[in-house]
C-alpha cells in the first residue's frame, strides 16, 4: 500500500508540471479560439532567457523581472506582426500561424543562448521528505511545484472574474461582436499572450530546475495536449485536474502494467487515454458541449 501511495503521489506531482504548461494553452484558446502550438516553444524561450540572464551574473530576482519584460514585449510583437493581420480569420489559419511562431521562438532562443543543456538552480529545496515512518518518499521540489501551480490557478480564476477576464471570453466567442461593443481586440490579445508568457516562464523555470533548460522541453510541453483533451480546452480548473489524471495514470500504468508489456507505457499512455476521451466525451470533463442548430 505504501509503495502504491508513493507512485500515486509521484504521478500527481508530475501531473502538476503538465498542468503548468496546459494553463498557457487554455488562456490562448479562451481568448482566440485556437490551439496555440507555440506554447511549448514559449516555455523553452522563457527558460532560456531566464537562465541566460542568470549566467551573466544577474541576481535571480532581476533575471526574473527581465524575463517577464521579454515575454511582455514578445506578446506585443506577436500581436503586431501576426495576430493583427489575422483578425476574423478561420481558426485553422491562426493555428498555422502559431506553428510558425513556435519554430521561430525555438530557433531564435537557441541562436541567442545556445542549445546545450543548461542547469538551473533557483534555491528550491530538493531534499526528500519521508512519510509513514519512512515508507513513502516525496521530493521537496515536487511539493513546491504543486504550491506554485495552485497559486497560479487561484490567481487565474480570480482574473477570469475581472472585467478584462470577461472581455477575453467575449473575444473568444466572436471577434466582430466584441469589437462592436468597444472591446479593443488588439489590447486583449496582447494581455492574454503576455499572461500566457508569464505562465510559460513559471513552467520553464520549474521544468528547467527539474530537468535542465533544454530543447527537449518543447516536446515535453506538448504532453499538455492530452491534459487539455481530458480537462477541456476552455477550463482552467480542467487543466489542473487533467494534468493530475495524466500524471498519476501514466506512473501507475508504467509501474503496474509496464512489466507485463515490456515497459515504455509512460511515453504513450497519455495519448491513448486522450483518444479514449475523444470517443466518449470530446469536450473534456469541464469543457462546454457545443450544440449547433440547423
Amino acid at each position: 500500500m505504501a509503495f502504491f501511495l508513493e507512485v500515486l503521489i509521484g504521478g500527481l506531482m508530475a501531473g502538476v508540471m503538465y498542468s503548468l504548461v496546459a494553463l498557457g494553452f487554455v488562456l490562448i484558446f479562451k481568448a482566440s479560439g485556437v490551439f496555440n502550438f507555440a506554447q511549448g516553444a514559449m516555455v523553452l524561450f522563457a527558460g532560456l532567457f531566464f537562465v541566460g540572464f542568470s549566467e551573466m551574473g544577474v541576481p535571480v530576482w532581476l533575471a526574473l523581472l527581465l524575463t517577464v519584460a521579454v515575454m511582455v514585449v514578445l506578446a506585443g510583437v506577436i500581436e503586431r506582426l501576426v495576430l493583427r493581420h489575422l483578425v476574423n480569420q478561420e481558426g485553422i489559419i491562426l493555428f498555422m500561424a502559431t506553428i510558425g511562431v513556435s519554430f521561430f521562438l525555438d530557433g531564435f532562443g537557441q541562436t541567442i543562448w545556445g542549445s546545450n543543456v543548461k542547469q538551473l538552480d533557483i534555491g528550491i529545496p530538493t531534499d526528500p521528505i519521508f512519510l509513514m515512518d519512512g515508507e513513502i518518499l516525496i521530493q521537496s521540489f515536487d511539493l513546491w511545484a504543486a504550491l506554485v501551480a495552485g497559486t497560479l490557478l487561484a490567481a487565474l480564476v480570480v482574473f477570469q472574474k475581472t472585467r478584462t477576464g470577461r472581455a477575453l471570453r467575449a473575444v473568444a466567442d466572436d471577434h466582430q461582436a466584441a469589437q462592436s461593443v468597444g472591446i479593443p481586440l488588439n489590447v486583449i490579445w496582447i494581455i492574454v499572450w503576455a499572461i500566457a508568457g508569464l505562465v510559460a516562464l513559471v513552467a520553464g523555470v520549474m521544468w528547467g530546475s527539474k530537468l535542465g533548460v533544454q530543447p527537449a522541453i518543447v516536446s515535453l510541453a506538448l504532453k499538455a495536449l492530452p491534459v487539455l483533451i481530458l480537462g477541456g480546452f476552455t477550463s482552467i480548473p480542467g487543466a489542473i485536474i487533467g494534468g493530475l489524471i495524466i500524471g498519476a495514470g501514466e506512473k501507475l500504468a508504467e509501474v503496474y502494467i509496464g512489466p507485463f508489456v515490456g515497459g515504455g507505457i509512460e511515453n504513450w499512455f497519455a495519448y491513448v487515454l486522450a483518444l479514449a476521451f475523444l470517443l466518449v466525451r470530446p469536450q473534456g470533463l469541464f469543457g462546454e458541449k457545443l450544440i449547433e442548430r440547423v
